[in-house]
């Protein structure tokens, strides 16, 4: 750890975004040590996720929310942590709100603000200067950062870090749609709309419940071949083929489920007309609430998969470790200086979960 003997704050390093179209820059920063509630993180790796990409014109702000690493430093109040511990950072929530009491955190009432406010509940900030952080509360694109024991999942010394970083959001959105949100039941039928990290961890995860047919779409060649790999029965290249016509051709009709995560709008309208009496898409754009449609059909947004992660992301593992679950696959590894290489890669396509390894796995 950085500080000097008695000091307040740590000095850590971080990729800070400086505005719209310019490069994430490494800068050297001052950050407060933890509150009672907090736990200081040094970070092993993190994740690269859309939407870390969608948020890069926010000048001075430290992105990143598929951190892991190893705790350095509790606080007073925190309970089930100790320094040395292995964790993946997840999704932040409140812990107060009904949802929250009730294990339903990707519900949290104040989850906007929990996730994307770039400070504490408080207001505050841990951060010294011109830069913000807190994002997912974590901010994980730097050495260091402070968390809490709502969004940590303590995880075995066994399996490599670098490795386990991106379960905290994208293939925890992804295989908890299909195993949580839609409970997608054996010999169903299902589409995933998009063969990205998110959508490929539905294909995995819909493979592992017994679904009968399983489509991915897309319009990348290379990723419908690995979803061919990773439990697809049949892929529909959008780009070149009738995503309806072929869908109808495949089934004998329409589609039990729908995993959307896209954003596009006629494939929104195509799952709209291909959904089965009593079949469920879930859009996972953005957005809550639930649309319901004649025959029984509903459109649901879905946050996070309904995971929670102290439980999900321990399953997620279980499954990889008994070959069920071979996120793997998609990982591509780069070196914290490669940063913005690993964006762009991500942004082009070339490389479906790009992971920067950040500091020292011990």
């Amino acid at each position: 750890m950085l500080n000097k003997k008695g000091s307040s704050t740590i000095s850590i390093r971080a990729a800070v975004s400086r505005g719209a179209g310019r490069p994430l820059k490494i800068e050297r920063l001052e950050m407060d040590l933890p509150r009672d509630d907090e736990v200081l993180v040094r970070l092993v790796a993190s994740g690269i996720c859309h939407t870390d990409i969608g948020f890069m014109d926010s000048s001075g702000s430290i992105l990143g929310h598929e951190g892991a690493g190893i705790v350095e430093q509790v606080g007073g109040h925190v309970k089930g942590l100790r320094r040395g511990d292995h964790v993946v950072l997840s999704y932040q929530s409140c812990g107060r709100c009904r949802s929250c009491r009730g294990s339903r955190p990707a519900d949290c009432e104040h989850f906007w603000e929990a996730n994307f406010g770039f400070a504490r509940f408080d207001g505050s900030s841990a951060y010294h200067g011109d830069v913000r952080g807190h994002f997912f509360g974590q901010s994980s694109f730097a050495t260091h950062t402070l968390a809490t024991e709502r969004n940590i999942v303590k995880v075995s010394r066994t399996l490599p870090l670098d490795l386990l970083a991106p379960l905290g959001c994208g293939l925890q959105t992804g295989a908890g749609t299909v195993m949580n949100s839609l409970a997608v039941k054996a010999r169903s039928s299902v589409a995933v709309f998009g063969t990205g990290a998110v959508g490929l961890a539905a294909v995995m995860a819909a493979k592992i419940v017994g679904a009968k047919t399983i489509i991915g779409v897309d319009i990348n060649p290379r990723r419908l071949k690995l979803a061919l790999d990773l439990g697809a029965t049949h892929t529909i290249n959008s780009r070149k083929d009738s995503v309806i016509e072929r869908i109808k051709e495949i089934t004998g009709g329409g589609i039990d489920y729908i995993v959307e995560d896209t954003g596009d709008q006629e494939l929104y309208r195509f799952g709209i007309d291909l959904l089965n009496p009593n079949g469920t898409m879930a859009i996972l754009t953005g957005g809550s609430g639930t649309d319901s449609l004649p025959g029984g059909r509903r459109v649901i947004s879905v946050i996070q998969g309904d995971a929670v992660p102290q439980r999900f992301i321990p399953k997620l593992i279980g499954l990889y470790k008994r070959g069920k679950f071979p996120f793997d696959r998609l990982v591509k590894f780069y070196n914290f200086s490669e940063i913005n290489r690993a964006v762009a890669d991500a942004e082009r396509g070339a490389t479906i979960k790009p992971v920067v390894r950040i500091g020292k796995p011990g």
